[in-house]
């Protein structure tokens, strides 16, 4: 889950794994090798402008955790692996009738906050439930790793050192805020509290919810509800518009002439199984047919995916999709968000 990671760390994760050679060297060394490591993070949380008496609160405390580096080097990163796994599977263990029941129950006991922040973003108030039961099954496990101990250790470690230490720093702006440290714990890379936020995340997209002068991602139900919406926001979602429908495609359906030529800059073996960009009118006359429901606005452009092969159900996905992917880079994850937020809502 580290989400997002979501939120940018699971896509960071995939993408530079050059470094790992190297940093296997640097993490092999001392626990007095990771405490003179500290001096340089003490100096980039001075530069940055968090408090010295925070900052020689915290370091005297940590220790290099190799449990958590090991876990960053287990990271897939294959690029000469070719082979996608079937959607269906993963779609079996993660819209399954508990997490579907979980979702209602948690749906219908925060319809009025959740009213509130639809109204407010326009993000549909399924999808931020669905999210939520994604991250952390509604708040059920946030990870239990000491952040500062885990983002520390992973700085040190090196493989993608400048965007760990940089999270560290945020966690102490974090205790800056005076959050209590013994709540900043989360997964093993990072992301803490109900919507695996990121430190950084936190600071810039959290949102006091429930108007207690404070964003609680970690107690508070309004709080997370609150700061998912506004993360949505500010990924670009589109008020009025589905995530994407779940299509037939006729027998006989030319493939080829609906590729996309286009290479994405970010996440791009995510990206690759898309089509090209067409109307939904244009993907209906071309004979594409929805499974149940009826078709989005003529003129809501979406690509078109196929998960599991020619024969099975297949998606067209609009612009929200990709904010969805923008929490979480991958297609079954975003696929497996609309799907749940689809079915708390019936």
């Amino acid at each position: 889950m580290f989400r997002r990671l979501r939120i940018g760390i699971a896509a960071s994760a995939l993408a530079l794994i050059s470094g790992s050679a190297g940093a296997q060297t640097e993490g092999s060394r001392s626990e007095a090798g990771f405490q003179a490591y500290l001096s340089e993070l003490r100096a980039q949380a001075l530069r940055e402008g968090v408090r010295p008496s925070t900052i020689d609160a915290v370091l005297p405390t940590l220790t290099y955790n190799q449990r958590v580096v090991d876990l960053d080097r287990q990271q897939p990163g294959n690029p000469g692996s070719t082979a996608t796994p079937p959607f269906a599977p993963y779609k079996a263990r993660h819209v399954d009738a508990a997490r579907i029941g979980r979702g209602r129950t948690a749906y219908a006991a925060n319809r009025a906050r959740l009213a509130r922040v639809e109204a407010e973003t326009g993000v549909p108030e399924s999808i931020m439930v669905a999210i939520w039961g994604h991250e952390t099954n509604y708040g059920s496990y946030t990870g239990n790793f000491d952040l500062l101990r885990s983002l520390a250790s992973l700085a040190y470690d090196g493989r993608r050192r400048s965007l760990f230490a940089s999270e560290f720093v945020a966690t102490l702006k974090i205790l800056d805020r005076g959050i209590p440290r013994s709540t900043l714990v989360g997964s093993w890379a990072g992301a803490t509290g109900n919507p695996q936020f990121l430190p950084s995340i936190y600071i810039r997209l959290a949102k006091d919810g429930d108007g207690d002068g404070r964003a609680d991602i970690w107690n508070s139900q309004a709080d997370t509800l609150a700061s998912i919406g506004n993360y949505f926001v500010n990924a670009g979602w589109r008020p009025g518009q589905p995530w994407g429908i779940a299509v037939s495609v006729p027998a006989g359906f030319d493939r080829s002439g609906q590729a996309n030529r286009l290479v994405s800059p970010r996440c791009p073996r995510v990206f690759e199984r898309h089509s090209g960009w067409r109307t939904m009118a244009e993907w209906r006359a071309l004979g594409i047919v929805p499974q149940g429901g009826g078709w989005p606005g003529d003129n809501v452009l979406a690509t078109l995916m196929e998960p599991d092969g020619p024969g099975a159900t297949a998606y067209l996905l609009t612009g929200n999709y990709r904010v969805i992917l923008d929490y979480n880079c991958s297609n079954f994850y975003a696929l497996s968000v609309g799907l749940l937020a689809d079915a708390v809502e019936r």
